[in-house]
Order: C-alpha cells, then sequence, then structure tokens
C-alpha cells in the first residue's frame, strides 16, 4: 500500500504528493538495474512520485520500473524534464522522454534550467564549460516556455512548470507567458530555505518543490546539534526531521535513496511543533550556513554557463545564496 502521505494542490487543480523519489544518481557512472531496483524498493516502501529528468539519463529505467509494479497508473505521479541542450526542440525532446517512460501519460513536466546551451548538460563534469547561450540568445527561456506551453494540447502531458528559476526570471516569463507554471523545483533545504522565493511564488500560485532537501552529504544536517536534538526528541531520523519540515512549510521534498531502510524512514513524515518548525527555519541564520549545498556551481562564478546575475542569484558573504 502506498503511504498515507499530504498532497497538495497545484494551479490547473491537478494534485502532487508532497514526497517523492528523487532519482538523480549523482554525475558517476550507475547501471539500469540499480535504477530499476531502486524505483522497484521505492514502490514496495510506499512511494508514488517518481521524480527524473532527461539529463538524469534513466527515464527508461523509472518507466520500466513502474509498469512491472501491475500497479494502476493513476497510483503514481511522474516528473520529467527537459535538457538544457534541447531547448530548440521542445516537441522532440518531450516525445523522446514520453517514449522513454512509456508510462501512458506525464503528471508535471519542467523546463530544467532556464538556461539553453549547445549540446546537453554532462552532470558529470559539473564544472566543464557547456556553450551555454546568453539570456539574450535564442531560444530565450520565454520562447522555450511558449512551446512547452503547447504540449497541454497534446493530452501526454498534464501539469507543466520551471525549474531552478529565481525571483528574476519568473518576474520576465511571467510577464509573457499563458500558462503560470505549476511548480519552481529548486534547491532548498534549511541552509537555503528561499523564503523570499517561496513567498514570491506563494503569491503567484506556484508550487515549490525542494530537490537536494537533505543537501548533498548523508551526514550534513545529522551533524547539527538542533536537528540531533530534534531526532532524540520525535524518535525519528535526522532525515525525517528536515523532511517534514519541508512539507510542513508547504513544500514537496524529493530525497533520493537506494536504501530501504532510509527510503521508509524518509517517506513518513513527523508532525513537529510551531515553535521547533521555527528553530529550523533559522538554521541558516548561524554563520557559515546559509549556503547551497550542491556542487553545480563552477569555479569562475557559473551555473553551466550562465553567470550568476543572469540567474538570478546573488552572492553573499555565507556562500551562494540563490534569489
Amino acid at each position: 500500500m502506498a503511504a498515507e502521505i499530504p498532497s497538495f494542490k497545484l494551479n490547473d487543480g491537478s494534485t502532487i504528493p508532497s514526497v517523492g523519489l528523487g532519482c538523480y544518481m549523482g554525475g558517476g557512472a550507475f547501471t539500469e538495474k540499480q535504477v530499476y531496483d531502486m524505483c522497484q524498493k521505492a514502490i514496495k516502501a510506499g512511494y508514488r512520485h517518481f521524480d527524473t529528468a532527461t539529463g538524469y539519463g534513466n527515464e527508461q529505467q523509472v518507466g520500466d520500473a513502474i509498469r512491472a509494479s501491475g500497479l494502476p497508473r493513476s497510483e503514481f505521479y511522474i516528473t520529467t524534464k527537459l535538457a538544457n541542450g534541447d531547448h530548440h526542440r521542445v516537441r522532440e525532446a518531450f516525445e523522446e522522454s514520453f517514449k522513454r517512460l512509456n508510462v501512458e501519460y506525464i503528471d508535471l513536466y519542467l523546463l530544467h534550467w532556464p538556461q539553453a546551451s549547445m549540446g546537453d548538460v554532462d552532470f558529470s563534469q559539473i564544472n566543464a564549460p557547456n556553450m551555454a547561450l546568453r539570456p539574450d540568445e535564442h531560444p530565450t527561456f520565454v520562447e522555450t516556455w511558449m512551446e512547452i506551453e503547447k504540449l497541454l494540447e497534446t493530452g501526454k502531458v498534464k501539469s507543466i512548470g520551471v525549474s531552478n528559476f529565481s525571483i528574476k526570471t519568473l518576474e520576465e516569463l511571467l510577464s509573457q507567458c499563458s500558462v503560470v507554471p505549476a511548480t519552481n523545483q529548486v534547491e532548498l533545504h534549511p541552509c537555503l530555505p528561499q523564503d523570499d522565493l517561496k513567498a514570491y511564488c506563494e503569491a503567484k500560485g506556484i508550487l515549490m518543490t525542494a530537490y537536494s532537501p537533505l543537501g548533498r552529504s548523508k551526514t550534513f544536517f545529522a551533524e547539527q546539534s538542533l536537528i540531533r536534538d530534534l531526532a532524540v526528541k520525535y524518535k525519528a531520523t535526522p532525515a525525517q526531521i528536515i523532511l517534514s519540515w519541508g512539507v510542513q512549510r508547504g513544500t514537496v521534498v524529493v530525497p533520493k535513496s537506494e536504501n530501504e531502510s532510509r527510503m521508509l524512514a524518509n517517506i513518513t513524515l513527523m508532525k513537529l511543533s510551531e515553535e521547533d518548525m521555527h528553530e529550523i527555519g533559522r538554521l541558516h541564520s548561524q554563520p557559515g550556513m546559509h549556503r547551497s549545498l550542491v556542487e553545480f556551481h563552477a569555479d569562475d562564478g557559473s551555473v553551466y554557463g550562465w553567470r550568476y546575475e543572469w540567474l538570478g542569484w546573488n552572492m553573499t558573504k555565507g556562500g551562494i545564496v540563490p534569489l
């Protein structure tokens, strides 16, 4: 049976489970069986929301595991994303994802990054230049989004959204688009709570989704005394505390794990007190804590070829803080 987790309503009237399995396998090599087995374990643990992308290179294995479960398609929520190198061929790229997943329809299709590139992003070479186009070159992310809007006419996708968009890029998009994105998926966790962006998205009816909700280190948040103490108080794991905080504040979380016991823990949420929610929300205010915990920041102050100012991100003394 699927775990009992809350769902959130999107601005198009559909609903999305508040906890999903992030299927990004990291920059290193992985096997098809590894992805397939991970998804099968997750389904057994009660996951019904799976978050993949063209750039992850594993849509087919995610789809295979879902079909092999024997469960009705309607029980699942499947998200995938347009790769940076496909901004000029949205319909073709979508159809390729649709074919690889082979799951009747896609629940949510995201514009993975605002920046287009002349070739797909190689996730195994995070800091390598990828010939990304400038914001004023074509296709712009607004032009790409207009092509994504047309996908709704196919009946093959139910909702569309964006990922890694800031207030700056959202304002530009919203001033010209016909369909308001249903979601904005960004790095979001207690070190990077994205309070301003979250408030902006809520005002526009856009639901926030947190990727890397636990950071990229299995021990980072477990080493914080506040999180350790709360884990003891609630008889939970540190990850459960962080994920419960994320969902309780109204964001979707998509943690990744291949470990069955951690999978089960991650989908089992706690009800945190208002005081504890507040304390976790203040964690980023400690010296050196307000920062990004992912590895895609290049040494020259750019991400996949775009400078921070183009992305609408800000540099602070504490580190790299997306706005």
